[in-house]
């Protein structure tokens, strides 16, 4: 992998809103002459292409994928239009709990915000300059500059609130374009999308449990349908993921590791650390935590920790490569 061109200052550590407010706004990028160019719009570009018109800049569409080799031009974009970052992982449920929304809420704003999605497991280069811990974490980057947003599936009207104080931050540094999609092609008004399936009522009452921020909720719906189908993985898996949002809630991440760095053989310290490693993509090291503090538990910590690594096994995916060094082991140390 080619290392990341030279960046901004601002993107080798993350800054807060605060620290954009009343800043100037961003020069413009330099045309082909070495002047502003026309629109303060540049080509190419996460795939872009040259401006439309004055305050427009030509994109292939409102949710691109950027990575460690490509978000230089994601920072020349956001000169224009301020860009949202989605930092996320496959393996990853909330991810995908608020995937849609931020594809839902940037459709709706029309070209004004522009949604760049970064995988962290292919671009450990942007997870580590965005300094994400946990995921999904979900920045901005305006005129440049890198802004920490929220880390977490928030409901909808809360990541709304948020995209709006993006835009009014962007408005006071002079960051006020439009992303136009590129050659889009015309709407075909006859052609209706299939509605999706309905979740099961249990699944259903457990993502709603979610959205509000109910995670005991959730975890009462997801194991009232495993008791009523204990071969329902898809419950099983939830149950997991939302296990792990509610042990993480309020969680210092210094704290944390402090305290396991203190108590080495503290079976609950470093679970706690392996839970911050699983969200934030460090899946290998959460495996290896449980794992080397296992040989010295007693045979009530050995159960706990046991359990711990199967919900993480759920949350990364029981076909996981990693899953299965990782079984592999556990089952050398049992046996």
């Amino acid at each position: 992998m080619t290392n990341l061109p030279p960046v901004p200052a601002g993107l080798r550590g993350a800054v807060d809103l605060s620290s954009l407010v009343n800043r100037a706004p961003a020069p413009a990028p330099a045309g082909p002459s070495g002047g502003p160019s026309a629109d303060g719009a540049t080509a190419g570009g996460a795939g872009a292409a040259p401006a439309a018109a004055a305050g427009q800049i030509a994109v292939p569409g409102l949710v691109l994928d950027a990575t460690d080799e490509t978000f230089t031009q994601v920072l020349e974009i956001s000169n224009t239009v301020p860009v949202i970052v989605d930092l996320w992982a496959e393996w990853c449920g909330p991810c995908k709990q608020l995937s849609p929304v931020l594809d839902k809420l940037v459709g709706e704003y029309a070209g004004r915000l522009l949604l760049v999605k970064v995988d962290v497991d292919a671009n450990p280069q942007l997870t580590q300059a965005f300094q994400a811990q946990s995921i999904p974490a979900v920045a901005a980057v305006i005129g440049g500059r890198p802004v920490q947003l929220f880390v977490g599936a928030l409901p909808e009207a809360q990541v709304r609130d948020v995209f709006e104080q993006v835009l009014e931050l962007a408005a006071q540094n002079g960051v006020t374009g439009t992303a136009v999609v590129d050659g889009a092609p015309a709407v075909e008004t006859d052609d209706v999308e299939p509605e999706p399936e309905p979740l099961p009522p249990h699944h259903q009452d457990a993502y709603d449990a979610i959205d509000r921020g109910d995670y005991a909720a959730a975890i009462t719906a997801y194991k009232t349908a495993i008791a009523q189908d204990p071969r329902d993985q898809l419950a099983v898996a939830g149950l997991a993921q939302v296990s792990l949002l509610e042990r993480l809630q309020g969680a210092s991440l210094a704290d944390v590791r402090a305290t396991a760095a203190a108590a080495p053989t503290d079976l609950d310290a470093q679970l706690d650390v392996a839970d911050l490693d699983l969200s934030g993509g460090h899946i290998d090291d959460a495996f290896d935590r449980v794992l080397t503090v296992f040989p010295s538990l007693d045979p009530q910590g050995r159960d706990a920790a046991r359990a711990r690594l199967l919900e993480y096994f759920e949350i990364v995916g029981v076909d996981d490569p990693r899953v299965a060094t990782a079984r592999r082991r556990l089952a050398m140390l049992l046996y």
